[in-house]
C-alpha cells in the first residue's frame, strides 16, 4: 500500500476549509469592531426559521438610524432558541458597517464563538494531517 496517504487528503482538506472559514470569520467580526460605527436601535420582530432536525430559532430583526439619517432594519445572523430570544421592542446597541449596513452586530448578543471553533477544529486537523503526512513521508 504505497498510496495510503491519499486518504490523509480528506481530513486535511476539511482542516484547511475549517480553518479558512473560522479565520474569515473572526476576521470580520475584528474588522467591524474596529472600523465599525455604533448606533441605538430596537428589536422590531424575529426572523423564525427552522434547522433540518426542526429546531426554531430567532432571529432578531433590529432596526436603527444610521449617521446620515437613514433607517435600516435586518435580521441578526445569530438566531436563539424561543427561551433567550430578545423581547420585541428591546433596546439594543448596533456596530454596524457603514458602506454595507447589513454587516452589523448586536453588541452582548452576537459572538465570536462559532468561528473561534472552526478556526480551532480547522487547525487541529490541519496541523494533525500534515504531521501524519510528514511521518509517513520520512519513513
Amino acid at each position: 500500500m504505497e498510496h495510503e496517504w491519499l486518504f490523509l487528503l480528506i481530513p486535511l482538506v476539511i482542516g484547511v476549509t475549517f480553518l479558512c472559514i473560522g479565520a474569515h470569520g473572526l476576521r470580520l467580526a475584528r474588522a467591524l469592531r474596529r472600523t465599525g460605527t455604533t448606533a441605538a436601535g430596537r428589536v422590531v420582530g424575529h426572523d423564525t426559521r427552522r434547522d433540518d432536525d426542526g429546531a426554531t430559532y430567532h432571529h432578531p430583526v433590529v432596526a436603527w438610524t444610521a449617521r446620515d439619517g437613514r433607517e435600516y432594519a435586518y435580521p441578526s445572523r445569530l438566531g436563539r432558541s424561543p427561551a433567550r430570544r430578545l423581547g420585541v421592542g428591546t433596546s439594543i446597541t448596533v456596530r454596524y458597517d457603514e458602506e454595507n449596513p447589513r454587516r452589523f452586530e448586536i453588541q452582548g448578543w452576537d459572538s465570536t464563538t462559532i468561528p473561534a471553533v472552526f478556526t480551532v477544529v480547522g487547525a487541529v486537523l490541519t496541523t494533525g494531517t500534515l504531521s501524519l503526512l510528514l511521518l509517513l513521508i520520512t519513513v
